[in-house]
């Protein structure tokens, strides 16, 4: 573990304990529960759709914290994350793990009060799943701990559109699968780029016990079974023009950035090599991004 200079830490300030929460994936899970609420059946309350997604980026921020707490042993190792408030010295892990059990009390409560029970219930087993199964079960235990866990990152459609409609359907349940999908490939190509980080922490990500190469399969596979997914709204009727066209156009360009990975050197040593595998990172993220803006533009308004 790498070891803090005491003497050259400053002292925790209110950018540190919003570090904790994880702002981008929280942008990410609000962004994509906002898409489910405004896509849900029902007139909605604003009042209250306001509070369910408050929850659910409250939610999103606890268990980035707990996640936080527990991975400061790893964070102070990778390159990538040494520089955190807790491994770099400036928030201690006792008050990452109080800000995240204050939190996820918060906004369960929050959620039970403002979308029922079912909604509270989702985002409760939401935080558990991320904060115990992922990041204190399967993160250090198997490879396949982002397929697993990629779960807790796809439910805020589903929870957001309990919290508005009182139930679920096909077209949330789809959404959460077209996430889940998503993920691994998005993940696995990241772990092309850092696998020594990986390595380094003894993180069993795919890289690490498979190989690159096998790990560029995985990608490809993922990517063959996700795209088909990210078009199937537009025959449940979730998705229409606009939608149909982003995600058809969109899918062909991730399968072929997939493709690449494929017929690349991709995590075998050479940072150059590694272009294939940021590229495709890179644009899973606007990928999706647009394949829920165009489900906020033609369900939403």
């Amino acid at each position: 573990m790498a070891i803090v200079d005491v003497t050259q830490v400053r002292p925790a300030s209110a950018g540190d304990y919003l570090a904790l929460l994880k702002p981008r994936v929280m942008s990410l899970v609000v962004f994509t529960g906002l898409v489910g609420y405004m896509a849900a059946p029902g007139a909605g309350d604003w009042v209250l759709g306001f509070a369910s997604m408050l929850s659910i980026a409250v939610a999103a921020g606890a268990a980035g914290a707990l996640n936080m707490w527990y991975d400061s042993d790893i964070d102070a190792v990778m390159s990538r994350t040494r520089t955190r408030p807790i491994p770099s010295g400036r928030v201690e892990r006792e008050e990452a793990l109080m800000l995240g059990l204050t939190l996820s009390a918060l906004s369960v409560v929050t959620m039970y009060l403002a979308g029922g029970l079912l909604a509270a219930g989702l985002l409760a087993f939401t935080i558990f799943f991320y904060a115990v199964i992922y990041t204190m079960w399967l993160k250090r235990l198997t490879p396949q701990n982002i397929v697993i866990g990629g779960l807790s990152g796809a439910l805020p459609p589903a929870i957001a559109w309990a919290a508005k409609a009182g139930s679920l359907s096909l077209d949330p349940l789809l959404m959460v699968a077209i996430i889940f999908m998503w993920t691994p490939p998005h993940f696995w190509a990241l772990s092309l780029v850092s696998h020594k980080d990986y390595a380094d922490a003894r993180v069993p990500m795919l890289p690490v016990t498979d190989g690159a190469k096998s790990t560029r399969i995985h990608v490809f596979v993922y990517s063959l079974l996700f795209v088909p997914l990210a078009v199937a709204p537009v025959f449940t009727g979730l998705g229409g023009v606009i939608y149909g066209a982003i995600a058809g156009i969109g899918g062909a360009l991730f399968l072929f950035l997939a493709w690449r990975i494929l017929r690349s050197r991709a995590g075998e040593g050479d940072a150059a090599q590694n272009k294939p595998a940021r590229d495709l990172f890179g644009f899973s993220i606007l990928y999706l991004f647009a394949l829920f803006a165009a489900l906020l533009a033609e369900r939403g308004f």
